[in-house]
């Protein structure tokens, strides 16, 4: 039976914030935004430090957003990016979305990004975010896809880090492959009417080249999942530093290219 928890492998180093405090409702969650109306009442699942929420609660000022996270401590940040943002219809709360706190038919919208990779049992979290979702109302959920990630120039460093970073998830209860899972999660937790797409985020320019592989050579070094890739045997701080090497020098390489592809889905509860 699937796990109802895993482990969050990036953890909250600044390395792995600098990646997401960039994320925006446009270049994460452009396929919701056609169907957001301004009174919608929205959960955002794995809100982590809350641009993707402030975002949302900006396009709906006659609705109201909640942001929820398992980590506490990132609450406090995304309370933070609220506040600085003067939004007065944004909360922030503890949640498991494998056993949400709400009652059935509360949120117009339920959206998650880059959350249910990370869930021990992907599907009993998405029967949950039905579950609370008004009839009619949205399930909208985004996922990278590790093993579809591609780059270019060839460099045996960065085929080692997605060896690694994929055994590091799935032995952490995670799936790290989940963008091309989700229409069928989706199915077996019981929604019919689902609209599968997918986008990517690429990065190309000297800018996005440097931030790029500088947050991934910091975070294979530096964060929790380094932690856990040398604690679970995965790798040794020695071959760390070499993954991190490579990623330093493909940041350099002029002709660098990197693209991230994520599945979609946008789920309709029925009425």
């Amino acid at each position: 039976m699937p796990k109802e928890t895993a482990v969050y492998t990036h953890g909250h180093h600044e390395s792995v914030l600098r990646s997401h405090t960039w994320r925006t409702a446009a270049n994460s969650a452009a396929y919701l935004l056609g169907s957001l109306k301004p009174h919608m009442r929205i959960l955002d699942i794995g809100c982590g430090p809350g641009t993707i929420t402030a975002d949302l609660a900006e396009l709906v000022p006659g609705g109201r957003v909640t942001g929820v996270d398992r980590a506490a401590g990132i609450l406090e940040q995304a309370r933070a990016t609220a506040a600085g943002r003067g939004l007065t219809n944004v909360d922030f709360a503890v949640a498991d979305v494998h056993a949400l706190e709400y009652p059935d038919d509360t949120f117009c919208v339920v959206h998650a990004h880059q959350v249910l990779q990370h869930v021990g049992d992907p599907v009993q979290a998405l029967r949950e975010m039905v579950r609370v979702t008004r009839p009619g109302g949205f399930i909208a959920v985004r996922d990278a896809d590790y093993a579809a990630m591609t780059w270019y120039p060839a460099s045996e460093g960065l085929d080692d880090w997605l060896d690694l970073y994929r055994r590091v998830a799935r032995s952490n209860g995670g799936e790290p492959d989940a963008g091309r899972r989700l229409k069928a999660w989706a199915l077996s937790a019981g929604l019919r009417e689902v609209t599968a797409t997918s986008s990517t985020w690429t990065f190309a320019t000297a800018e996005e080249r440097a931030w790029w592989s500088g947050l991934w050579a910091d975070r294979t070094v530096d964060s929790a999942y380094a932690d856990r890739a040398v604690e679970g045997g995965h790798s040794t701080p020695v071959g760390l530093r070499a993954v991190a090497a490579a990623w330093r020098e493909w940041g350099r390489r002029e002709d660098g290219w990197f693209s991230v592809l994520h599945g979609e889905i946008l789920g309709r509860k029925e009425a």
